[in-house]
């Protein structure tokens, strides 16, 4: 039996309208009635992430960050937080600055760019969030935070991750959330590890943990979980280790995975 289960929230939980079907709220309910502990796991900062989750009626500690900040819903405790090296936030800065490339980071549960352009524009029409622009953009250098994301052409960006695992070497995780986005966290800043400390936490074994992904991001998660579950419409490498693919994000997928290992209610 699973005892917990964590689910990415983009092109996972929600459709592609960004809802939360009735159908697959209610597999949570039920989930969570079983005596099951359901979190969510995502890139989103907390404050975007919390909102869903309190939407759903989840009331436990959720995975932000890609796993840097593990917050608890009800008192918002931190649980868990794991912030970019400082070395590797201003070699990054440094970096981008020269190479004129987009760069955000989260400075407080805030969102900071150092100029308004239509990426980050795009970015928060789709996260629903507010954004602060800081010109001067070595304020932001000393500031701790859980994740900096580039925003950029998808084959640039694949060209781009060596280059700045080269750069800022492995204190650092460097992961894709979406093609056009490249994430980079504290090298235990991963969906992975989070899972790890929450089944610490809620004193079960990680055979015992379920995980729903699509994309990369997702993968130390799947890996970790004793059930590693990608959607249909998952990229290609994370169905290729998954333990089992249900239906697709618009087909309420997760609702189906729920049905079949937790509520034992299809084949």
């Amino acid at each position: 039996m699973y005892k917990l289960i964590a689910i990415d929230i983009d092109d996972t939980l929600i459709n592609d309208d960004k809802e939360v079907t009735p159908a697959t709220q209610t597999a949570l309910e039920e989930a969570v009635a079983a005596g099951v502990v359901v979190t969510l796991a995502t890139g989103r900062a907390y404050a975007s992430a919390q909102a869903i989750a309190r939407q759903t009626g989840l009331n436990v500690p959720i995975i932000t960050y890609q796993g840097a900040l593990v917050k608890n819903l009800l008192d918002e405790k931190v649980l868990y937080e794991r912030y970019v090296p400082q070395d590797a936030v201003h070699k990054l800065f440094t970096y981008c600055v020269e190479h004129n490339l987009h760069l955000q980071t989260y400075i407080d549960d805030k969102l900071y760019a150092r100029e308004d352009n239509q990426k980050i524009k795009d970015y928060t029409d789709l996260n629903k969030t507010p954004y602060y622009i800081e010109p001067d953009w070595e304020k932001l250098v000393p500031q701790k935070t859980p994740k900096m994301l580039i925003i950029d052409d998808p084959a640039f960006l694949d060209e781009l991750a060596p280059i700045l695992r080269e750069l800022l070497g492995d204190s650092v995780h460097i992961t894709k959330s979406k093609p056009q986005f490249l994430e980079i966290m504290h090298h235990e800043g991963t969906k992975g590890i989070a899972l790890e400390f929450l089944a610490n936490h809620f004193g079960c074994d990680l055979s015992e943990t379920m995980a729903m992904g699509d994309s990369w991001n997702d993968h130390e998660m799947l890996e970790a979980a004793g059930l590693g579950v990608a959607m249909a419409n998952a990229i290609p490498a994370l169905k290729e280790i998954a333990d089992f693919i249900t239906l697709s994000n618009n087909e309420d997928g997760v609702k189906y995975a729920i049905d079949k290992f937790i509520l034992n209610k299809v084949n």
